[in-house]
């Protein structure tokens, strides 16, 4: 995260009434760190948001029909993405207890006090900007001392066999569902991995980008770069099916830099 002057926090509000969600995100404004970048009125429209949008903060109803906001991060979890840090808004203290639980950033009673409220954007500010570390670059060093070797081969599960492939044969990986897919010139299958994380890290980090929280690419398997939608790209990748590859908000000037866009 950038500094205080230049910070902002990509947020969404989740409110299935309409009147609360408005003037929650009435009362962002006067936070020039916060952007709402989207809202939703669903528990559905939620898990999609966040997946797409990979937002900083997310300010969500815990007491919504069908899937409520407990059920929000629990489907989350279960899908092996990194999370966004939640806040729960609510008009009922019962929830409180299950909200950290689940590891919430913070728990707001309705209607939202703007100095409660002004209190959590600042401790929101403070840990993503303590957390948030560069993700590795495209000419970024590899591990430093101590760091894991980068690995010359990995494994692949497809059609009942393990097979060993060269790292540099893979074309990109992905996660869903707690299980990663890697996609490599000769075949498509199954990592022993558990998170994108853990690839990343044994994987040279000069060949390997993050370009998104769910997908990591071979920048020498990038085919075509692709505008898309509000000045957002997606990146061709050079197998067999020229899978496309979204790029997340935080990567695109990255992506810039590295093909001079």
């Amino acid at each position: 995260m950038r500094d205080r002057a230049t910070a902002t926090l990509n947020t969404v509000v989740i409110d299935d009434e309409q009147l609360a969600c408005d003037e929650l995100s009435y009362l962002l404004k006067d936070f020039p760190e916060v952007e709402v970048v989207a809202t939703g009125s669903n528990g559905l429209q939620a898990v999609d948001l966040i997946q797409k949008l990979e937002p900083d903060l997310v300010f969500l109803d815990v007491d919504m029909p069908g899937l409520d906001g407990v059920g929000v991060v629990r489907r989350l979890r279960e899908q092996g993405i990194d999370l966004p840090h939640f806040i729960f808004v609510t008009a009922y203290d019962q929830y409180a207890v299950e909200a950290f639980r689940l590891e919430a950033m913070d728990y707001l009673l309705k209607p939202v006090d703007k100095g409660r409220l002004a209190e959590t954007i600042e401790r929101a500010r403070r840990t993503v900007q303590e957390k948030k570390t560069p993700e590795a670059t495209p000419g970024a060093k590899g591990p430093g001392p101590g760091g894991p070797v980068p690995r010359n081969k990995l494994l692949v599960q497809a059609n009942n066999r393990i097979f060993v492939v060269d790292a540099a044969d893979v074309i990109y990986a992905t996660i869903d569902n707690g299980l990663i897919t890697l996609v490599t010139t000769a075949l498509e299958g199954h990592s022993n991995y558990r998170t994108i994380e853990d690839l990343q890290a044994n994987l040279d980090r000069d060949l390997f980008w993050r370009v998104h929280r769910s997908y990591l690419v071979n920048i020498n398997r990038i085919k075509e770069v692709v505008p898309w939608f509000k000045s957002s790209y997606q990146l061709r990748m050079d197998d067999r099916k020229h899978s496309e590859i979204p790029v997340s908000r935080v990567q695109t000037r990255r992506l810039r830099e590295l093909f001079k866009l």
